[in-house]
């Protein structure tokens, strides 16, 4: 499917053969039993190169898949409670913010406001987002501290990088 009249032609072996027309370059990859595939078409006059396009396509997705594979995604995790949570049940929560800082992922601590409780954002809920950041020192690292965002504090949190 190449349209273009002459092109730099490169053997099976990596080889430069020139420049050449694209019906004799044609010919060479077919006399050899392989293809003719168009490497960089923006070139003048456009590189092509002699070679099995299946077993590059396959290559191509190999290369693709263990890139993948190595790839790690950092999922946002989110743990919400209010200003009146009791003491028991917010080292509940924060046990399960560590347990997933351990999988290394990032946690989103949310204070929700409700009604009247919004006066108390910045006395009682500071108090709060600050009392966890100080239970959380030893296993994460404070990405972003508390600020109000609407009827809610929130502060983002990491895991602490060895």
């Amino acid at each position: 499917m190449i349209r273009h009249s002459q092109i730099r032609l490169i053997g099976s072996d990596g080889s430069q053969l020139g420049v050449v027309s694209s019906e004799e370059g044609q010919n060479i990859a077919y006399d050899d039993g392989l293809d003719l595939v168009e490497i960089s078409p923006n070139a003048e006059p456009p590189v092509c190169k002699i070679m099995n396009y299946d077993k590059f396509r396959y290559e191509q997705a190999k290369k693709q898949q263990e890139a993948k594979k190595k790839q790690t995604t950092v999922e946002t995790k989110e743990i919400k409670f209010r200003p009146k949570t009791e003491t028991h049940d917010l080292n509940f929560k924060i046990k399960n913010v560590k347990k997933f800082l351990k999988q290394q992922h990032k946690v989103k601590l949310t204070m929700r406001f409700r009604g009247r409780e919004i006066v108390y954002s910045q006395t009682v809920g500071m108090e709060a987002m600050n009392k966890i950041s100080a239970l959380l020192e030893e296993d994460a690292v404070i990405l972003q501290p508390p600020k109000m965002e609407g009827r809610q504090l929130v502060m983002f949190v990491g895991p602490k990088t060895s």
